[in-house]
């Protein structure tokens, strides 16, 4: 077994922005600890989010850890592999904060994160559902399925 990874590096101008890519046979925590290495340092930019898992509790939340945020209510709620949290801040405020290159909206009340959806179902009436890795569903609006799709052909 080896125990490094393998790396090539290619320099070339019409980069402007480092890009990487990892070929692996499967998705394993091998490859989960390469990425996690790779946002921790390009992660200056993209903050920890802070929310409440309870009135006293207040956590930071790392945006790698989020599957999506939502409103429920009147309340902005993100949810992650260890449960639902609250946010004191508007969807709209939020969006600002996470990074557009992992997380897209998918409704006027929902963003997704990108690297936590497991598949799109994409039906023929026009509406795509959306499972993510934990087993949660959910649906973009027909107003944003346009969008939803021209990201998906990138």
């Amino acid at each position: 077994m080896k125990s490094m990874v393998d790396i090539d590096v290619v320099i070339d101008g019409k980069y402007t922005e480092p890009k990487v890519t990892i070929y692996a046979k499967e998705k394993n925590d091998e490859v989960e600890k390469l990425i996690y290495a790779l946002e921790m340092a390009s992660e200056n930019a993209f903050p920890a989010i802070p929310a409440h898992s309870s009135e006293e509790r207040l956590e930071m939340l790392s945006q790698r850890d989020i599957i999506r945020a939502y409103t429920q209510g009147r309340k902005v709620m993100v949810q992650t592999g260890e449960g639902h949290y609250t946010v004191r801040k508007s969807l709209s405020s939020l969006e600002e904060d996470l990074n557009p290159k992992r997380f897209i909206r998918i409704s006027q009340s929902e963003i997704i994160n990108f690297n936590k959806v497991k598949s799109f179902d994409i039906n023929t009436v026009g509406t795509i559902g959306i499972e993510f890795d934990n087993g949660t569903r959910s649906w973009a609006s027909r107003s944003r399925v346009k969008y939803v799709k021209a990201l998906l052909k990138e």
